[in-house]
């Protein structure tokens, strides 16, 4: 499958989220989100860990630039989703090991999926407070003493793709950046409710209910732009 770029990042083009599960079973690697604002908001750094990855289409401004390139079918998968249609795809043949958030959030997390996915292998976790190298270095031993499957690390990025880079050179995995799914996952986050989520209008639920978000937001009337005059 080609990549395509939209200002410079590199995503593929997945026409369904069952597309995308089979690609990243077959060829591993780490999986990348990619909304408006990761491409509006490329830097040299963040481009190149993109691009060296599978970036795949998190949001409807993503999206919309894809069809205008000609990919009509290409689809939406919210990374918050995703990591869950991974769990429920592989829990009965795969090992998982999860690393973020706070001590509290990820231990809620492994035993919310342990009771959701009777059997699940959750061979290792952690929260997501490296404090030292030592950590981090100890962290990176584990996973590839245990081996495991597929790797979610919630950290935010480009924080957790800069990790799970240094892990797969010692582990080769499925790996997924969460950024906060496991506080959505746990209740401690509300997502958008599902009317605004399937209208693509999850980022205005979002702005309506953390008006400081405007700040970050405004910039994307710079991507409606990019997309009225298809620059991208």
């Amino acid at each position: 499958m080609n990549k395509v770029s939209l200002n410079g990042v590199e995503i593929f083009p997945f026409d369904s989220e069952q597309q995308l599960l089979s690609f990243v079973n077959k060829h591993k690697g780490i999986l990348v989100a990619i909304n408006a604002e990761k491409i509006l908001h490329a830097t040299e750094q963040t481009q190149a860990i993109i691009n060296r990855n599978i970036g795949y289409c998190d949001g409807a401004g993503a999206q919309i630039a894809l069809k205008q390139k000609g990919y009509k079918e290409a689809c939406k998968i919210p990374g918050c989703e995703l990591w869950l249609k991974i769990v429920a795809q592989f829990y009965q043949e795969k090992t998982f090991y999860l690393v973020g958030g706070k001590p509290q959030v990820i231990k809620e997390t492994v035993e919310k999926l342990q009771n959701e996915f009777k059997g699940i292998k959750i061979i290792g976790f952690r929260d997501g407070y490296l404090r030292s190298e030592e950590e981090k270095q100890q962290l990176i031993a584990d996973m590839a003493d245990k081996k495991p499957d597929v790797v979610f690390v919630a950290m935010g990025s480009p924080k957790q793709e800069l990790l799970m880079e240094e892990i797969q050179k010692k582990h080769k995995a499925i790996f997924q950046g969460l950024g906060g799914s496991f506080d959505v996952y746990t209740g401690h986050v509300e997502r958008a409710p599902k009317w605004w989520v399937d209208h693509n209008l999850e980022f205005l639920y979002r702005l309506i209910r953390e008006p400081k978000r405007i700040k970050r937001q405004i910039h994307l009337l710079k991507y409606a732009y990019w997309l009225a005059f298809k620059k991208l």
